[in-house]
């Protein structure tokens, strides 16, 4: 007496030996391993999911954007880009200064684009303050951000450190990770 063979019959039989298969393989196949700081350090990266960028539309300040997207990319963070309006002590907080706002919203502008391109979620924050460290500390504080790029410019005119007066501000008084990005001289 020969077996009946049908197509449905070889089929699932073809099926179920692929499936066994490929279950075989990927326990045989396990991950590799990495060490617990590596481990950490991956998902410290991976927990960036709100991301300050401090922008006055030169090319540097734009770089940091760029760099911010990429950190941001994977977890599809939101890249809160900030125009920090320095506001002379003679004038109040609230003065209305028409050239520097319109030079403000212009590099927002710009700095949104480069975020769309990347399909990530811009926000965009004018902040005034006497000065722009504060300022972007403040809209860091405000906006519960997890990490602020900023990009540098590529000669330095600061203290002996090397670093400028907004630079020594974001390190000693951000509320989170600083990054700083300069561009090679």
């Amino acid at each position: 007496m020969q077996p009946n063979v049908t197509f449905l019959g070889a089929a699932l039989a073809a099926l179920f030996t692929i499936s066994v298969g490929a279950l075989l393989w990927w326990m045989l196949h396990p991950p590799r391993q990495i060490q617990p700081a590596v481990a950490v350090a991956r998902h410290a990266v991976g927990a960036f999911k709100r991301i300050l960028v401090p922008t006055s539309g030169v090319p540097y300040s734009e770089k940091g954007i760029e760099l911010a997207c990429r950190l941001g990319t994977e977890q599809e963070a939101e890249i809160v880009l900030t125009y920090v309006l320095e506001i002379p002590r003679t004038l109040p907080l609230n003065a209305h200064i028409p050239e520097a706002e319109k030079e403000a919203n212009e590099a927002l502008k710009r700095g949104k684009e480069i975020v769309e391109l990347h399909n990530l979620i811009p926000i965009l924050r004018l902040e005034r303050a006497r000065e722009a460290g504060e300022g972007i500390v403040k809209v860091a504080k405000d906006n519960d951000v997890d990490v602020i790029v900023l990009g540098m410019r590529p000669t330095w005119r600061g203290s002996q450190a090397g670093w400028g007066k907004t630079t020594d501000i974001l390190l000693r008084k951000a509320p989170c990770e600083v990054v700083i990005d300069k561009l090679p001289e």
